[in-house]
């Protein structure tokens, strides 16, 4: 089966700093794939290379058939693709229903509202009130809200638990379950492993700019002294 997304010897900089080493992935159709690693080992700047937003890369990045590097950043949505920052982006002076009013649809498939309203019911509580006065989980929430109405096939999500409460991750893993049930295919950027260990069917390992090691879900229990030593967990 030919990957959905494929990552070869991606290197990228900021400036003239070099941060990622030749980094290779590749994600199938409706899988969800989780990279881990510790903070500054090349994570983030792998999902921003990957959807266009850092220009100073080379190596070869491919989605659904098409040269994702020889594509301008204005016309990466349109592939397909789509990013949720860990700081969110979510417009504090509009409503819920009118942030999620705000992306136009780039591809067939982007749900409604009220499709978004059933999936986050938290939301649809929180419809009129403006994103100043919505907690952390529910500006999560809402960003990946806003993606999902656009229609995109893959999510690159960086650090979706970052600081929530329990009861508000296990609400999004729940979601990210669904939406793999929908054939969504999902790259997760996450340090809290126990929670990728439940959504997650393959992991990667990054460590100062490259990938160390990969492995499916179902190697877990042999790659914990692996992952107690790269990760603290």
């Amino acid at each position: 089966m030919s990957a959905l997304l494929s990552v070869e010897n991606l290197q990228a900089w900021y400036g003239e700093s070099h941060v990622l080493h030749g980094v290779n992935l590749h994600v199938n159709q409706g899988e969800m794939i989780c990279i881990l690693g510790r903070n500054g080992m090349g994570k983030t700047t792998t999902l921003r290379s990957i959807m266009g937003i850092l220009r100073k890369r080379s190596g070869k990045i491919s989605f659904a058939g098409q040269d994702m590097m020889a594509l301008p950043l204005h016309k990466t949505a349109r592939a397909g693709l789509g990013f949720i920052p860990e700081e969110r982006g979510i417009f504090a002076s509009l409503s819920v229903e009118e942030n999620l009013m705000l992306p136009p649809k780039v591809a067939e498939g982007g749900m409604s509202v009220e499709e978004i309203y059933t999936l986050f019911p938290n939301l649809k509580e929180r419809r009129n009130s403006p994103g100043t006065k919505l907690s952390g989980g529910e500006q999560q929430m809402l960003a990946l809200a806003r993606i999902l109405r656009t229609g995109a096939r893959c999510l690159l999500l960086d650090e979706p638990t970052e600081g929530l409460a329990p009861v508000i991750i296990q609400a999004i893993g729940d979601v990210l379950v669904q939406l793999k049930a929908r054939g969504m295919t999902v790259v997760l950027v996450e340090q809290n492993f126990r929670f990728a260990a439940k959504v997650a069917d393959r992991f990667y390992l990054m460590d100062h700019g490259k990938m160390v090691a990969e492995f499916p879900v179902a190697e877990l229990p042999n790659r914990m002294d692996l992952l107690h030593r790269e990760l603290g967990v």
